[in-house]
């Protein structure tokens, strides 16, 4: 995927989540998942405000799952960045954006930390790349592009476009 394929994406998820959540874009929140899903989240809440004119601004933040991951003890977890969330969860429609959903489990550590931040009505999965090789059952709401890979392949999504390469061993 180049640049154009990424924003053409984006937009038509946009497309989606309003139709899916009916036009009711006051209702929610779009969190996007540090550090990949953050500028995801961010382009996808200017494709929804550019396709709705008419509502007001949507509410976004970002978050950090370092601490939630199940894999803390496996391999050494840091904190990588700022936790953002500037409005009360509860009764809210989340959508929850990430780049690329893999195994699940980074989804997973996402769904337990959103608790800290409320109850939402419903929570919503949107990524730009859908590679498969999941371990949980997740499934995502909106998906920019399924694209099949070996689990050893690296999948580098960025706005300006999708790469696929080696995992450095």
């Amino acid at each position: 995927m180049d640049r154009e394929d990424v924003h053409r994406a984006l937009r038509r998820m946009a497309h989606e989540i309003i139709e899916r959540n009916e036009g009711r874009l006051g209702e929610v929140v779009v969190i996007g998942l540090q550090t990949g899903g953050a500028p995801m989240a961010e382009a996808l809440v200017a494709a929804l405000e550019e396709i709705d004119e008419a509502s007001a601004p949507i509410d976004k933040g970002t978050i950090d799952v370092a601490l939630y991951r199940d894999d803390i003890g496996l391999r050494p977890v840091m904190p990588e960045e700022v936790t953002e969330i500037p409005v009360d969860l509860t009764e809210r429609i989340v959508v929850l954006v990430d780049d690329v959903l893999f195994t699940g489990r980074t989804i997973r550590a996402a769904l337990d930390a959103l608790t800290d931040f409320g109850r939402p009505r419903s929570v919503q999965l949107a990524v730009i790349v859908d590679r498969g090789h999941r371990e949980l059952p997740i499934r995502p709401d909106y998906v920019g592009k399924n694209l099949p890979t070996r689990r050893d392949e690296v999948v580098d999504v960025s706005i300006d476009g999708v790469e696929l390469g080696e995992m450095v061993k």
